[in-house]
């Protein structure tokens, strides 16, 4: 042996005596109490409410203020809202705010809902984090800094990047495919750092967390029952779901719980393990939940040496702070995202894509209203407010609405997956707030109408909305109940427009008028009904345009065709059809010169409904039981010429002989140049479809055939926001299922050549079947044997009539990258158009004076532009000591402050011009709304400066990351100037200066203004008074006999002089009613009051009249009033000449009683959401009527 040979033997002994002897570090389980509280689903919100959902909160933080140890978090605000504003006591909002600040009560996520992430647009997404945290932070001041997307179906790569613009931290999500799941927990990569936006890469990602193979339930350890609907039981007596802990069965316990830590514990890199405690309905009965697991807990870490883990009560921000202090090195995950989901083999969740196409297409409308809605209002109010409009009700409409497409975008909402009777509850609500928008906008226009000459003409004035900050010039189209149409415009120039037949209306016509329009301003037209005929009176009216009818061809001719072709043609487009079989055969695009086979139809999936026969489609999956099969036999063919547009229709029957179709085609081509602004309009095909009532177990779709060769590779969007590549891939089973995706707006296919784009105005599935082809799944209409499904009326058997609408572009890849984006937003953002009776218009009106247009790059987008109301300081700490000093929620809302959100639309690299970062001046932007006084920059939602907003930075395989770094915007604003870069997304607050105040510094500008005048008024609206302003010589004055007018109290005369009037919903204005004070009449000059009790020489009504002698020893000596006697009451009033709000106390008290008690009743529920979205104008109460 050599010298000193041993010495590595013996190092390898010491160590590995030091590795056996080393104790091994336990696993710490952060047990993370939830309940998942759906917004709908099966039974209604205000079901739910009354079952479970606001004893989840009542019994919640009683727990939590037993024990400083207990933790939980909370998800929908939706359920909170309402609680907070309808149920919960004084008592109980001390404690939530108690528990806040102590960090044993978490929001999370702190949206208004857990959003879907496949079908939603991300304009949406924002808007309904935007309405949470503008809550959370207006009642609390805090801030969510983690999200819990655990039950969405698939995680898309949009919502990781939104959240890390709003100041997340860490991001959780649950449902992906389930043998991705699988090798991913093998591999211990459930955890790592996701860069959802390939343009925005490390600037804004995140670190996400997936929850393994049990995801966020916690099978074993529920004890407080199942929730009782539709009324909790009396008393609140609930089997409980699992057997209590007790000495005999903690043994059982607890190995369960080991266990499955320790099989978890193996899934992921760190000894820190997030144990979700909790599931769907959850914790209503909270004192059974915690009183069980506190034991358990007790037990395990008193034995942690044996057992080998510790366990401890934790929130997220516990749980990832610790995590993070760990300091582990992390993979990267780039912008691909986790859809479709499948749950298993003939489990592909992709059905959900489609269902309730009605519901679908609300939702996205509700949202584009709001959107016209918000700029419309912020621009009616800057730079001078409108002179007739109530702003608190508008305020409120606006609200209404954005309650409503903030809560439809739960995942069991927009994508079809609910009841009926919850989709009609979800249907009513958009209804309702989109009345009351409705409302509102005609009501801004109302004075904006010119007048127009000859109003006995009859007929309507077209208000035109552009809610774009781009010009746009596009065919905005009416129903008319006549052909003879004449249309001028706000000069009475004669505008070009096109009359033709009505589609699917007889005998109404549609009337075609072309418009350009600049950013975020108006156009008004005429549009009257000529006499007699065109050529007769030589009027310039609308062009008639000419039908050609085709005879129906059968599916027998269907064949290679084009041997005998029609063309309709514009300026970029020529579109062949073929007369043998009545459909698409080609299409000439040229700008390449291209001609680009292409055919169209519709086609079916069969579906099975029968479980005895193998799996099933319903509202979630997709089971196709064969390859799509066409359902028509004929097709009907008419062409509708004119000198704006082109409309090709085509329609299908199920049978030869059937006098209804059931499908149908309607094509418009434009028939306008490129240049002057009407490239976007030239260059789309664009088509709405007609669609049912389809078969039972039937999944419509529309397949377009061409000659691309994609080889199958699709492309579909992201949300709206960015695009994924889609390659389709073999399974063993369900492959047809599997490789639907989903298309919020917007998908297309290409080749080396040419792309052909489909933009879309609603949420459906997409997939790419085979070489050339892209079908999109249009309906759906299903039934099946489910027990649970047929119980709770799950099985989508939905019999509606559906028209999507959708928009092809056709060129070289270069044209169409710079079109697509532009086109879908206006596609999405149509002109409004707001109608009005001629004879309504006032004719002495003057025109109105035009706002100067609010215009942005093409590049960029106006994401939003708003007056959302909130009271709160921008500067965080001024906030917090406002709701230290109780100041919650009691200002008006500040209507200087607006929410101003830019996009860049375009990736890196993706267009040579247009991919380039653009520099703005938002002073000169703006400048049509006002002076610019400030501009803030803000997080995604608001509710954070840029400056203050500091985000974790975790480590990474690729590069090191600094622990700590600030946000990330690539450049920080400059005063006014801001520099964009490709899908940026950026917040600010824009501060203007009010015409009416500006030489008023500070941020209470509002209230200095309104309040002190209404004080001060009181004093100086008082004419006429005669006495002198000495005493002595006003009393010598009334011994002298003369004869004075009436004296009048102080309240009296501001009742008399109170003429202002306040406006109403319906523009109608109604008198204020009399302060409460004295009495409402005057009394004479020394005589006894006639109304209202006791004054100051008087003991109340009927009382004594005071002598000379009692009326010196009263002055000499003062006497203090009594509390409650009458001259308390008097110089209470006397102090407060405003009223106090009608109180509602006892209303919220019997409310938070029936809670505490374990059931709400209907009549303390009754209204809770009309109050949760705004309370009405406070009216003062009548006055009190004494006894003569």
């Amino acid at each position: 042996m050599r010298p000193l040979g041993w010495l590595p033997v013996l190092t390898q002994l010491v160590l590995l005596r030091f590795l056996v002897a080393r104790p091994v570090s336990p696993i710490r389980v952060f047990v993370v109490p939830h309940s998942h509280m759906d917004v709908g689903w099966i039974y209604t919100v205000q079901e739910s409410l009354r079952a479970y959902a606001a004893n989840v909160y009542t019994s919640v933080v009683e727990e939590l203020m037993l024990q400083k140890h207990r933790r939980f978090i909370a998800v929908e605000q939706e359920y909170f809202r309402l609680w907070w504003d309808g149920i919960a006591s004084d008592r109980q909002k001390r404690q939530v705010r108690h528990l806040l600040a102590t960090r044993r009560l978490e929001f999370v996520i702190g949206g208004q809902v857990m959003h879907d992430e496949a079908v939603t647009h991300f304009d949406d997404q924002i808007l309904q984090l935007t309405e949470g945290h503008g809550f959370l932070y207006e009642t609390f001041g805090i801030r969510p800094r983690f999200s819990w997307q655990v039950d969405p179906f698939g995680a898309s790569a949009t919502t990781p990047t939104l959240f890390a613009l709003a100041g997340f931290h860490a991001h959780v999500i649950s449902r992906i495919d389930y043998d991705l799941k699988e090798a991913m927990q093998k591999a211990q990569g459930l955890q790592f750092v996701w860069r959802g936006s390939q343009s925005l890469s490390a600037e804004q990602e995140i670190f996400t967390h997936i929850l393994d193979q049990y995801s966020y339930c916690s099978e074993g350890f529920h004890w407080d029952g199942s929730a009782v609907f539709p009324e909790p039981p009396p008393n609140n007596l609930l089997q409980p779901m699992a057997e209590p802990i007790t000495w005999n069965n903690m043994k059982y316990y607890v190995s369960l719980l080991v266990d499955n830590v320790k099989e978890r514990a193996a899934w992921f890199r760190t000894s820190h393990l997030l144990w979700p405690w909790g599931c769907d309905k959850q914790f209503f009965n909270a004192s059974l939940q915690f009183e069980n697991m506190d034991h358990l807990l007790d037990f395990i870490n008193s034995n942690t040496s044996k057992l080998g883990i510790t366990v401890e009560y934790a929130t997220l921000a516990e749980y990832f702070g610790a995590l993070h202090d760990t300091n582990v090195t992390w993979h990267v995950r780039d912008h691909q995202d986790f859809l479709p989901y499948s749950s298993g083999p003939f489990q592909a969740w992709t059905g959900f894509y489609t269902s309730r196409s009605r519901l679908k297409r609300l939702a996205r409308r509700a949202s584009a209203l709001l959107y016209a809605g918000e700029s419309m209002f912020t621009r009616s109010v800057w730079p001078a407010p409108h002179q007739h409009l109530d702003l608190d009700w508008a305020l409120k409409q606006l609200k209404q609405l954005r309650w409503a497409v903030s809560e439809v975008q739960h995942h069991h909402a927009i994508t079809g997956t609910e009841t009926p009777k919850v989709r009609d509850t979800y249907v009513k609500n958009l209804r309702s707030g989109m009345q009351g928008v409705h409302e509102l906008m005609a009501s801004l226009v109302q004075d904006r109408t010119p007048a127009f000459t000859d109003p006995g003409a009859g007929g309507h004035v077209a208000v035109v909305y552009n809610p774009l900050a781009w010009t746009v010039t596009t065919l905005v189209t009416l129903t008319v109940g006549f052909s003879r149409v004449n249309v001028t415009d706000e000069s009475g120039r004669p505008v070009t427009a096109q009359v033709q037949e009505s589609k699917e209306k007889q005998p109404a016509y549609n009337l075609h008028v072309l418009t350009t329009i600049p950013g975020l301003s108006y156009r008004h037209y005429s549009i009257t009904r000529t006499r007699g005929t065109q050529v007769d009176t030589k009027q310039l009216g609308a062009s008639l345009a000419r039908t050609s009818n085709f005879g129906r061809k059968t599916e027998t001719h269907a064949g290679p065709g084009g041997r005998r072709l029609i063309r309709v043609e514009n300026d970029c487009y020529t579109v062949f059809l073929d007369r043998d079989t009545n459909l698409m055969h080609s299409i000439l695009e040229r700008e390449s010169n291209r001609t680009v086979r292409v055919t169209q139809e519709f086609m079916e999936y069969r579906v099975n409904g029968n479980l005895r026969y193998g799996p099933v489609s319903d509202n979630f999956v997709f089971i196709p039981t064969d390859t799509a099969r066409r359902p028509w036999k004929s097709v009907g063919m008419q062409i509708v010429s004119g000198k704006l547009m082109t409309e090709i229709r085509q329609f299908f029957y199920r049978k030869v002989r059937d006098r209804n179709h059931t499908y149908a085609i309607y094509s418009r081509l434009a028939h306008v140049p490129v240049g002057h602004g009407g490239e976007l309009l030239c260059r789309r095909i664009e088509q709405e479809y007609r669609v049912g009532p389809l078969e039972l177990n039937c999944e419509a779709i529309l397949r377009t055939s061409t000659s691309l060769h994609n080889r199958q590779v699709l492309y579909s969007d992201s949300n709206g926001y960015q695009m994924q590549r889609r390659r389709f891939r073999e399974h063993t089973s369900n492959s047809i299922a599997r490789n639907y995706y989903p298309m919020v707006q917007s998908a297309f296919i290409e080749d080396g050549r040419s792309r052909l784009v489909l933009l879309s105005e609603q949420a459906h599935g997409v997939s790419s079947q085979g070489n050339g082809q892209v079908e999109v799944m249009l309906h759906r209409r299903l039934w099946n044997n489910f027990d649970w499904a047929l119980e709770y009326d799950l099985t989508l058997n939905d019999t509606s009539v559906v028209h999507p609408v959708l928009w092809f572009l056709l060129g070289p890849r270069p044209l169409t990258s710079g079109l697509r984006r532009r086109s879908g937003l206006l596609l999405q953002h149509r002109p409004l158009v707001l109608l009005r009776e001629l004879n309504e218009t006032a004719q002495n009106r003057p025109g109105p004076q035009q706002q100067e247009a609010v215009t942005l790059p093409p590049s960029l987008h106006l994401q939003i532009l708003s007056i959302p109301g909130w009271n709160y300081s921008s500067n965080h700490t001024e906030h917090l000591q406002s709701l230290q000093k109780g100041h919650r929620g009691k200002a008006k809302a500040d209507l200087r402050r607006v929410l101003l959100r830019l996009q860049h639309l375009y990736e890196v690299g993706e267009d040579p011009v247009l991919s380039q970062p653009v520099r703005v001046d938002l002073e000169v932007v703006l400048r049509g709304l006002g002076s610019v006084v400030a501009v803030e920059e803000r997080s995604l939602t608001g509710t954070w400066g840029v400056s203050s907003l500091h985000r974790w930075s975790w480590r990474t395989q690729d590069r090191p990351h600094r622990r700590g770094s600030s946000s990330s915007h690539s450049t920080p604003l400059q005063g006014t100037k801001v520099t964009i870069y490709p899908k940026e997304i950026r917040t600010f607050f824009i501060h203007f200066r009010s015409k009416t105040a500006q030489n008023r510094p500070g941020p209470q500008q509002q209230e200095a203004v309104t309040l002190p005048p209404s004080l001060h008024l009181q004093i100086l609206s008082i004419p006429g008074w005669n006495y002198s302003s000495n005493h002595t010589e006003h009393l010598q004055s009334l011994q002298k006999g003369l004869n004075l007018p009436h004296l009048c109290s102080e309240v009296d005369i501001v009742n008399k002089l109170r003429t202002p009037k306040v406006p109403t919903r319906g523009g109608r204005s109604t008198a204020v009613p009399p302060l409460p004070g004295r009495g409402s009449t005057c009394r004479a000059l020394g005589g006894r009051r006639a109304a209202g009790g006791a004054g100051r020489g008087g003991g109340g009504a009927g009382g004594a009249r005071e002598g000379p002698a009692e009326r010196r020893r009263r002055r000499r000596r003062p006497q203090p009033a009594q509390p409650g006697s009458a001259p308390a009451r008097s110089a209470q009033r006397r102090a407060r000449p405003l009223p106090p709000p009608r109180n509602q106390a006892p209303r919220h008290q019997a409310a938070a009683a029936a809670a505490a008690a374990g059931r709400t009743t209907q009549r303390a529920l009754a209204g809770m959401r009309a109050r949760a979205l705004a309370r009405p104008h406070p009216r003062p109460p009548p006055a009190r009527r004494a006894l003569a």
